[in-house]
């Protein structure tokens, strides 16, 4: 892809020069946050993504993994002015999800133009796009506004929540009441759907747009996420709630475990999981953290069982889990928006264009001299009528 200029800065693709400079501003937290990061709660995306973490890979390693992720940088007189990673959110790609937008502090045209430059040539090259989502900090008010300045909308909050070591050693102790508990595989991709589909209101999954196919694990997908984890010292369970009366999953959960790495033995562990409980089944919550607790004390090294914690999410619209997680003394961590924009936006900002081309008048003249004659048009039972007298 050539750059592509914009208003004095370059907008190109980012390239293996770049990543000194990126990584002053990529600390390893974002990095483990990409890892972790998770907007809708399904099964596809609670995934470490390799392809994501590569993206800040030279263009030759990204090459290898399109269309999953796209990184450009904007330069201005050769000095780098801040960088964007986007990233499918579908497998259908219909949705787009900005991952990261970073203006640096040497920035010559402000934040807000700089970020703008990014955020619209992202919106305008990946034109499979139909809607765009990310999560930021509700605390970020810069960030924010830049995005509802190019046409961003709330949709949901989010609050992010801790367990500690006390609490997930209490949960341990009780036996959880789940007799269908079963191993996640690509033959429940339409279970796991449906229950994704019944626990987000519908707004929420209209945005995200997912289908069966994003329940399911390609053989690239599985050699990615397991190289990923390999990578980041990680190790991922997952299961899932079967109910056979109705023939349907109820509950899911994912999680995701971190190792004790060479050069840190004696660090605190931080698990991290994503939950999902049908509606209608919200008694399923303290058996599936009892569950969850389980595997987090018994995966964890001796030395660091006295030393974990576990990070979950809960959305504005799940009152019920929100009221279990107070209810188990579980402590806030922080709060983030979704936000979300549709390509209507397109249409709209490039109605002026389409009004100068005057294409009414364009039109007007084609249309016929005269008037179109009509001519008569007689239905069958007429028809039959006509023949009937005749006779």
């Amino acid at each position: 892809m050539q750059p592509f200029p914009v208003l004095g800065n370059t907008i190109r693709p980012l390239q293996h020069r770049d990543l000194e400079i990126i990584q002053r501003f990529a600390s390893p937290n974002d990095l483990e946050q990409i890892a972790v990061s998770d907007l809708s709660g399904c099964r596809s995306r609670q995934k470490i993504s390799l392809h994501q973490l590569a993206s800040w890979l030279p263009a030759p390693v990204q090459t290898l993994l399109k269309p999953y992720v796209r990184a450009y940088v904007s330069e201005c007189n050769g000095i780098i002015q801040g960088f964007i990673r986007v990233s499918p959110f579908n497998n259908n790609s219909s949705t787009w999800q900005i991952d990261r937008v970073v203006v640096l502090p040497e920035a010559q045209n402000g934040q807000h133009n700089v970020g703008t430059q990014l955020i619209r040539y992202c919106l305008e090259s990946c034109l499979e796009a139909r809607t765009w989502v990310l999560q930021v900090d509700i605390n970020q008010k810069d960030t924010i506004a830049l995005y509802r300045q190019n046409g961003f909308q709330p949709l949901a909050q989010f609050t992010d929540w801790e367990i500690d070591t006390a609490s997930l050693h209490e949960l341990a102790q009780h036996s959880p009441d789940l007799p269908n508990l079963m191993p996640v595989s690509n033959a429940d991709a339409s279970l796991l759907y449906q229950l994704d589909t019944a626990a987000m209101p519908p707004h929420i999954r209209q945005v995200y747009d997912l289908n069966i196919d994003d329940f399911r694990a390609k053989t690239i997908d599985k050699l990615v996420n397991h190289s990923s984890l390999l990578i980041n010292h990680l190790q991922d369970v997952s299961g899932y709630v079967y109910e056979p009366q109705r023939k349907a999953a109820i509950g899911y959960f994912y999680l995701l475990l971190q190792r004790p790495t060479v050069n840190q033995p004696d660090e605190k562990l931080i698990h991290h999981c994503q939950l999902t409980v049908h509606p209608a089944y919200t008694w399923l919550y303290p058996e599936l953290t009892s569950q969850i607790a389980q595997i987090v004390i018994k995966q964890s090294p001796e030395k660091q069982a006295e030393n974990v914690s576990l990070q979950l999410s809960s959305a504005d619209y799940q009152p019920e889990r929100e009221d279990y997680l107070e209810g188990i003394h579980a402590q806030r961590q922080g709060h983030s928006l979704l936000m979300a924009r549709s390509v209507w936006h397109k249409i709209r900002e490039t109605k002026p264009v389409l009004d100068g081309l005057q294409l009414s008048r364009m039109l007007s003249g084609l249309q016929p001299t005269q008037k179109p004659i009509p001519g008569r048009i007689e239905t069958l039972p007429q028809q039959h009528q006509h023949t009937d007298e005749s006779l």
